[in-house]
């Protein structure tokens, strides 16, 4: 909570904590925060691919922004672990729009990738 004579937003903080919260997300450089970036790039994808996001399985700071890559159920099935999944890889800038995506994978939802 603030002082008396400290400013704060609408969720409480002062400005000191939103500084500090946003110099430890990444926010400082001019880039989005890592959360904000993954729901971007989840958001993005299923509203291009008209498909519902399954997760986002990782996401990358670049030099432009963020690389995420997000598994979205291309066809849903019964029973479930039988429905198609697509891996797709998505750049964002800094500021969370989407650059460019690309399907790098596609599985049914149960299989398990085999570890050599």
């Amino acid at each position: 909570m603030a002082t008396t004579g400290e400013k704060t937003n609408e969720d409480g903080r002062n400005r000191k904590e939103e500084k500090r919260a946003e110099s430890s997300s990444g926010a400082q450089n001019g880039r989005v925060p890592i959360a904000k970036a993954m729901r971007l790039a989840a958001g993005q994808l299923a509203e291009l691919l008209q498909c519902e996001p399954g997760s986002v399985s990782s996401v990358k700071a670049t030099s432009e922004g963020w690389t995420a890559d997000v598994e979205v159920v291309e066809v849903e099935r019964i029973p479930e672990t039988t429905s198609v999944m697509g891996s797709y890889r998505v750049q964002l800038d800094g500021q969370g729009n989407l650059l460019g995506y690309e399907r790098t994978r596609r599985y049914a939802r149960g299989q398990i990738d085999q570890r050599k």
